[in-house]
């Protein structure tokens, strides 16, 4: 406990003072051969440009980091060390690391990806904080894997033997090889370009060279067999070493993973997605729009492009999240899949990712009004603030409950994701452009634009108040443009700069234009009226969910019938995050009166605190304050 104390003062610290990955343009000048050919009209900010400040955001970092330095790299790199026969002991030498469960079993098929996952989360956090003991972590863990890929010989690296590959190519049952060597391959190169680890660049390398060997000598035949298992991004990934190296070997090996049943159809610009698995899809379009940055290829753009507005417009919860038991629905009834397995956390953590690239090319306030809703309704609220456990689903389910991971036998896919998410809020607030920066999202932060020699500070109580302040830092006086975000949930925006009021002559859903020349002391400061509205699903106007701003209000349900260890997973049951009986009461409330034209009125707002408040005594506060109890998100509708 004192150790954890000690960790989480000096996080508190450092961030004061100072997706698996993607890369997107404007990132890590210096570390690619190959940087972005198509055009782009925004770019990203390095990670370790911003900070953040005080906030609930912060809060989930700081919790994420506690859970981070606590995991022992013994223990994670276990089973790395048995498979290349490096550990060993002699009766009883076996009970000395204790063993993870879950996903990290040894019996487990995807045993390895949550280390891929952490070697990301070290490298984000590292930049987020400037903290040295995520380095440590993750360069002792680099040091340990390099020690076991030497040991196996042939620059193949993995928890699991060489032979789950080797039945993937026969088109024998496996569960995901390529998917967990994805996040292993992507934890490496995260490794080197958040945290200037290049032993880690030399590793990735060698299982670089490893692949394409080990692929090139397949047929068209076998390699469409193969691709057929779920390989998650392990082509954004090649992509992305392609870019690092400039060797052509690894652009051949993110192409040999091109899913042509799964993009061809994109490319003619078919929506129709069946029932396919989610977070096998989002993926392999995360690799195209890597392909069309790296290449040009416009098929590539235009096929990310239909279908991230296909995924917002027809398979999105107002959550900002997609998936039902993993995969797509008939969204024809989509009313009828609010069930207790909606809104996988990967997928979410996917779609922000692809949309973060869109925005590069082409930026658009729509595009950051969907990673707000996803972010504060999805992915904030995916973290239990008490324990720092994480969710799998995002039950939409009237009377469910949130699903905690545990700290010793979980590691699912979105545990692993979930490492990232809270480390990497600083990603999204801020895009620069060659004529200014983007205001995208209102979080407390600080961020350093070093080519223009100014830092913004952003200050904001949001979204328990409506106000921004941006204090401008300047070496000597800028001329440029501060894009400020007018969300298309406001209205009625007022905006000053130093106390004088500006004409907002801009429509929500696009960027407010203030261009002067900005020195050091100037203030803007943004008020953002917040409204109720109603989004009902598309098929049945009689089931609708409440928002104030971006925000989803859910209705406390208490929790009568939660039997222990509810609200968290039960190690001794298998998936029960995937058969969870939620033991809903009979009789539980899901109606509300409604007053369509004016939703506003049925909602009474109480003190400052985000809750709300009806005249027939339900409580609604935000999706991601709803913790460890029941709740409704999608009310049975009543007009008044």
């Amino acid at each position: 406990m004192k150790y954890k104390t000690i960790i989480f003062a000096l996080c508190v610290w450092m961030a004061g003072t100072l997706s698996a990955q993607s890369v997107y343009p404007g990132q890590f000048a210096g570390k690619m051969k190959l940087n972005t050919v198509a055009p782009v009209k925004a770019e990203s900010f390095d990670l370790q440009d911003v900070r953040l400040l005080p906030s609930r955001f912060r809060d989930n970092m700081l919790r994420d980091s506690v859970w981070m330095t606590s995991i022992d790299v013994n223990r994670l790199i276990h089973s790395f060390r048995t498979n290349a026969g490096i550990w060993a002991g002699r009766e009883g030498g076996y009970m000395t690391v204790k063993k993870y469960g879950g996903w990290e079993s040894l019996d487990c098929e995807l045993r390895g990806h949550t280390t891929g996952h952490l070697l990301s989360a070290y490298g984000l956090m590292y930049a987020a904080t400037g903290s040295e003991i995520f380095k440590l972590k993750g360069d002792s863990i680099v040091t340990e894997l390099g020690k076991v890929q030497d040991a196996l010989g042939n620059g193949y690296l993995s928890a699991f033997p060489e032979e789950l590959i080797n039945r993937n190519i026969k088109g024998q049952s496996v569960w995901a090889p390529w998917y967990t060597l994805h996040k292993l391959f992507s934890g490496l190169i995260d490794q080197y370009l958040y945290a200037d680890n290049v032993q880690a660049l030399a590793v990735v390398t060698k299982m670089g060279d490893w692949a394409y060997d080990k692929l090139k000598p397949l047929s068209e035949e076998t390699r469409r067999r193969m691709i057929r298992n779920e390989f998650g991004g392990i082509n954004e990934s090649f992509y992305n070493l392609y870019a690092v190296t400039g060797d052509e070997r690894y652009r051949w090996l993110a192409h040999f993973f091109y899913h042509n049943d799964v993009i061809d159809p994109l490319k003619e610009q078919n929506d129709d997605l069946g029932t396919k698995h989610t977070n096998t899809f989002i993926p392999k379009v995360l690799a195209e729009a890597r392909n069309y940055e790296l290449t040009g290829d416009k098929d590539s753009k235009a096929l990310s492009d239909f279908f991230w507005h296909t995924m917002i417009d027809h398979h999105t919860f107002a959550p900002g999240c997609s998936s039902q038991k993993e995969h797509y629905f008939d969204t024809k009834r989509f009313s009828h899949f609010l069930n207790g397995y909606t809104g996988e956390t990967c997928c979410t953590y996917n779609m922000l990712k692809l949309s973060r690239h869109l925005f590069c090319w082409q930026p658009d306030a729509r595009i950051a009004d969907y990673y707000e809703r996803a972010l504060y309704n999805h992915i904030l609220g995916q973290q239990d603030p008490q324990t720092g456990m994480v969710c799998y689903f995002l039950p939409l389910l009237s009377g469910a409950h949130k699903v905690y991971s545990t700290k010793e036998n979980s590691f699912w896919c979105c545990v692993g994701s979930g490492f990232e998410n809270h480390a990497k809020y600083g990603e999204g607030i801020y895009y620069r452009s060659a004529a200014g920066i983007y205001i995208n999202l209102f979080i407390s932060s600080v961020v350093r634009w070093k080519e223009k020699g100014i830092t913004l500070k952003q200050e904001t109580a949001f979204p328990a108040g409506e106000a921004t302040v941006l204090t401008v830092e300047a070496d000597r006086p800028v001329r440029t443009t501060v894009y400020l975000r007018y969300p298309s949930w406001s209205e009625k925006v007022t905006v000053r700069v130093n106390g004088k009021k500006v004409q907002v002559k801009q429509k929500p859903g696009s960027y407010i234009v203030l261009n002067r020349l900005w020195q050091n002391g100037d203030r803007i400061e943004a008020a953002y009226p917040m409204r109720v509205h109603l989004e009902t699903t598309p098929d049945n106007p009689q089931k609708g969910a409440l928002l104030y701003g971006p925000l989803v209000l859910a209705g406390e349900r208490g929790t009568e019938g939660m039997q222990a260890p509810a609200p968290f997973s039960n190690p001794a049951l298998y998936n029960d995050y995937y058969t969870y009986d939620y033991h809903i009461p009979a009789g539980l409330k899901t109606t509300m009166a409604i007053d369509r034209k004016y939703p506003a009125r049925v909602l009474q707002r109480v003190g400052k605190e985000l809750k709300f408040t009806t005249e027939q005594g339900d409580v609604l506060r935000p999706l991601y304050d709803m913790h460890h109890q029941r709740y409704v998100v999608y009310w049975d509708l009543k007009d008044k």
